[in-house]
């Protein structure tokens, strides 16, 4: 009956929603996760990794300078091509040390909050997505995961199309994985010829079609990537198309920012803005966010927000999710 209130225990056991949840990081998702300032973004990469001296002997001028457009001055003079190389070997080799701290962290949480029906596509170079499935994959099933600019860890087998982390071995063939290339920012990316990168966007925008939330989180959608963000609208389609999903931004900005930035996705109310992963419908309603959406606004009932405890160790919160991954097995939607 409608006006009904669905509890967090009722909304549990519905676990029968087929339609995928989608969520695109960007940097601001890594920024969350590690709010201790450390982790790079464009603003000062050539700082942290060490870039001045490379820099300076070619003649550029970085201070106070985005890393953006930095490397768009190297990527369009040919001369600069060697320091260009420097450049990227430096940064691939940064974040490819990069590791999780032993607590829970954003990134568990994401993974944790999403079944095997759902997608999180990420535009960072770190490994921290990767990462954080891999410590949490016996725990359940987890959601599908893209690389849409490539991943400083992951490689991946040609022939067979298998993804795995560089030094490990395609379990069909044997030969090592081939780093996947990152994608840096230029204006002109090229997301069709590399055939690992292309795979990516093909997933993700079968699985744009398809969705039924699309949360985007700390992703600004910068002008360098353009064509991307149209990529994305062409696989969600115009909102006029899409009047029964929902948009989620979890991000630092304004409302009214996100709003205008976002705007040819977003179909009149079905929009919210949080900045905080704890505030947003994955934290509010885990591995149910579907299910959620679809009785509040198809159903009309008013829904009980159980928010995720906030963990101080990753034996916690793999108990708090048991609750949740119960019922998928009682109901046989957790395959």
């Amino acid at each position: 009956m409608s006006g009904d209130t669905l509890s967090f225990e009722g909304l549990k056991r519905q676990t029968l929603m087929q339609r995928p949840h989608v969520v695109i990081l960007g940097a601001g998702a890594s920024v969350a996760a590690f709010p201790d300032g450390k982790l790079p973004v464009m603003a000062n990469l050539v700082g942290t990794l060490g870039l001045e001296s490379l820099l300076e002997k070619a003649g550029l001028e970085h201070r106070g300078g985005n890393f953006e457009d930095i490397y768009n001055q190297l990527s369009r003079n040919a001369s600069l091509s060697k320091v260009r190389e420097a450049v990227e070997q430096r940064v691939a080799e940064y974040f490819s040390k990069l590791d999780l701290p032993e607590h829970p962290t954003i990134y568990d949480y994401l993974v944790l909050s999403l079944r095997k029906k759902d997608v999180i596509a990420t535009f960072n170079w770190d490994p921290f997505l990767w990462l954080a499935c891999q410590r949490n994959h016996d725990k359940t099933r987890l959601p599908h995961i893209f690389f849409l600019h490539g991943c400083a860890i992951i490689g991946y087998c040609p022939e067979h199309k298998v993804q795995g982390r560089v030094g490990t071995l395609c379990p069909t063939c044997g030969r090592p994985y081939t780093p996947t290339r990152l994608l840096y920012p230029v204006a002109n990316k090229d997301y069709v010829t590399e055939p690992y990168i292309a795979s990516q966007w093909r997933s993700l925008r079968s699985a744009f079609r398809t969705a039924y939330i699309l949360t985007i989180f700390g992703y600004g959608a910068p002008e360098s990537d353009a064509a991307a963000v149209d990529l994305m609208s062409e696989a969600w389609g115009s909102p006029e198309e899409r009047d029964l999903e929902e948009i989620e931004i979890v991000d630092i900005k304004d409302q009214e920012e996100l709003e205008a930035t976002w705007n040819r996705f977003i179909h009149t109310h079905h929009f919210r803005a949080t900045n905080s992963y704890f505030e947003s419908l994955l934290g509010a309603f885990p591995r149910r966010t579907c299910e959620a959406i679809w009785a509040e606004l198809m159903e009309v009932k008013f829904l009980e927000y159980a928010r995720v405890p906030k963990f101080e160790r990753l034996a916690e919160m793999w108990e708090w999710f048991q609750q949740l991954v119960a019922y998928e097995h009682e109901a046989g939607t957790s395959a």
